[in-house]
């Protein structure tokens, strides 16, 4: 917990000291009682005494146990303040720290896992937070004033109370030893079920297709099984202690009473019995009160050590190290505008030994549309996915405006760019805010202006059939849209933001070759001077680029013209042969 506990803000640590205040107070008020008892006990046997004298001590017990009541709701009502504003802030700082993630530390740690740490993670941190201000004072002064009060009120009653500790202290050491390692595995093994969970439910349809449901079925079931005999063995670990500890807390008592009995017995005035017969029904109290000071320890050393492992798992997240740095750059000086250089760029994946991309280099002028196409896995997203430095390049220099990328601000350099992933991504809301998702050029995108981009996307006919229009509802993930649908509001987004380079991964696989046609033709005459880097597997859609990059196991093998690659590159002729006639390729 130490490693998070410095994201508390000076404020809180103000409340904590607020809650050490009034915990203390509680205590004192706590062992006042047994005092007023004790005394209570005396004047009923004594002589003289009136019903005045016991509910004048009546009255101070009374108010003893609504202080502490009132005090215990005080410390209660921090705690949850304190804890909640701390896991909100965890909460946050993982969630930006994650919105900072490359590529690389996003497969490093896996979506699943991520997902566990900010909502799984918290919440075992917030339990422990929030039980753990209120035990982890309150159970050390209880027990030390505790037995300071203990220790002068009988030889024979501490000896008994000193070897009920010793068994409880036992019984909890071998608790530790078998069940902790338990907690710790609890939170992999969440993160498994997670994990199998989620590629279920996105994978529902090719699951159902197969007729894999029985394979999925045991996946999960070994998962969750996996998990149910871990939490079994600690939940069972647990009901075994509480009835042992109870056992012991009545075996106590039961010593105290019998310890009690044989005192009061060898005493042959009233007087002096009586003063021992009140001393045992005190230190009955005082005895419970450490009993239960011991418990809470315990109680906080179970709730701690899974606690601690979802604590270091957050701070894992929140302290990783960036693989892609912020520069400083914010522009490049020159009047350069849409240009982008690779210069002997060789890249590998974090962790692989072999290259994906290797010592490649070309140049795209302002304006220009290259176009990348090769077999699959020849690394043509790899290459294009290295311009907004979703992976930095291992060997080499990317530039984009003659400035190597690595010396961007990224912002600086995202607002450059309009991006179009392989995979379409749409976000619950509207089409007109998933279109004006972020900033444009000129900031906040208008209501002409995503009008404008939708209509380069060819989306107007289907986004104005829809009910709402443009203030249409998407779903999450656009389930309410077909394929090509997606990918028009995607490339509609990246229109609207009015950027220098347009990157386009395998953005039109989903639609025909008449739309494809008229959405390539809108967007070279309507984002004139902008630059466009297209990886695509149709040579329909490349032809009349200005310049096309074949790519080949990682290395560039061709570049030129449609007509000059056929008779250049035999890589590229492969390709088009097999998706395109010969009279097709003679135009």
């Amino acid at each position: 917990m130490t490693n998070i506990l410095r994201y508390l803000r000076p404020k809180e640590w103000a409340l904590i000291g607020v809650i050490v205040a009034f915990i203390v107070v509680q205590v004192w008020l706590d062992l006042r009682l047994p005092e007023y008892m004790g005394t209570i006990t005396q004047l009923i046997r004594t002589e003289g005494s009136t019903m005045d004298d016991i509910w004048f001590n009546g009255k101070y017990m009374i108010m003893c146990s609504l202080g502490s009541l009132a005090t215990a709701i005080v410390v209660g009502f921090i705690a949850s303040r304190v804890g909640a504003s701390f896991v909100q802030r965890l909460r946050s700082l993982q969630f930006e720290k994650v919105d900072s993630f490359s590529m690389a530390e996003i497969n490093k740690f896996s979506i699943a896992s991520l997902i566990t740490r900010s909502t799984n993670d918290v919440t075992q941190v917030q339990m422990a937070f929030v039980i753990g201000l209120q035990i982890i004072f309150k159970s050390p002064i209880l027990a030390a004033w505790a037995i300071v009060k203990i220790s002068g009120k009988g030889l024979e009653w501490t000896s008994a109370t000193a070897v009920a500790m010793a068994m409880l202290v036992l019984i909890f050491a071998v608790v530790i030893l078998k069940v902790i390692p338990k907690f710790r595995m609890m939170q992999t093994l969440t993160d498994n079920v997670n994990r199998v969970t989620r590629e279920n439910l996105t994978g529902l349809p090719v699951v159902r297709a197969y007729n894999a449901e029985d394979h999925q079925e045991c996946k999960f079931e070994r998962a969750n099984e996996d998990l149910t005999s871990t939490q079994m063995y600690t939940t069972h670990a647990m009901a075994a202690l509480m009835p042992l500890i109870f056992v012991i807390m009545n075996m106590l008592i039961l010593s105290i009473y019998w310890i009690g009995a044989i005192l009061v017995s060898s005493l042959w005035g009233e007087e002096e019995a009586l003063v021992v017969f009140s001393d045992t029904i005190v230190f009955v109290s005082y005895a419970m009160q450490l009993m239960m000071a011991i418990m809470m320890l315990m109680m906080l050393f179970i709730i701690l050590p899974r606690a601690q492992v979802a604590a270091r798992r957050i701070a894992e997240v929140i302290d990783t190290e960036l693989s892609v740095g912020d520069g400083e750059v914010t522009g490049s000086g020159s009047g350069r505008k849409g240009e982008v250089e690779f210069r002997n760029v060789s890249f590998k994946y974090p962790g692989a030994s072999d290259y994906v991309l290797r010592d490649v280099s070309f140049s795209v002028g302002q304006g220009e549309t290259v176009a990348f196409i090769g077999s699959t896995g020849s690394g043509k997203s790899t290459l294009i996915n290295l311009v907004p430095r979703f992976y930095d390049a291992t060997e080499g220099s990317v530039l984009v405006d003659g400035v190597n990328v690595r010396e961007y601000r990224l912002e600086s350099l995202y607002d450059k760019i309009g991006y179009v992933p392989q995979k379409s991504v749409l976000f619950s809301g509207t089409v007109a805010s998933n279109v004006a998702f972020g900033e444009s050029g000129g900031g906040q995108a208008t209501e002409d202006d995503v009008k404008r981009a939708v209509r380069i996307a060819q989306g107007t006919d289907f986004v104005e059939n829809m009910e709402g229009e443009y203030e249409g509802a998407v779903a999450r993930g656009g389930a309410n849209v077909s394929g090509g649908q997606k990918q028009r509001l995607s490339i509609a987004r990246a229109v609207c933001r009015q950027p220098e380079i347009f990157i386009f991964d395998d953005s039109f696989s989903a639609l025909d070759y008449k739309t494809d046609r008229a959405l390539r033709t809108a967007l070279k005459k309507e984002t004139q001077g902008a630059t466009s880097m297209i990886v695509a597997q149709r040579i329909g859609t490349i032809m009349d680029a200005d310049k096309i990059i074949v790519l080949d196991e990682g290395e560039v093998v061709g570049i030129g013209k449609h007509k000059e690659l056929l008779n250049t590159c035999g890589v590229y002729r492969e390709i088009a042969v097999s998706q395109l006639s010969e009279k097709e390729l003679a135009l």
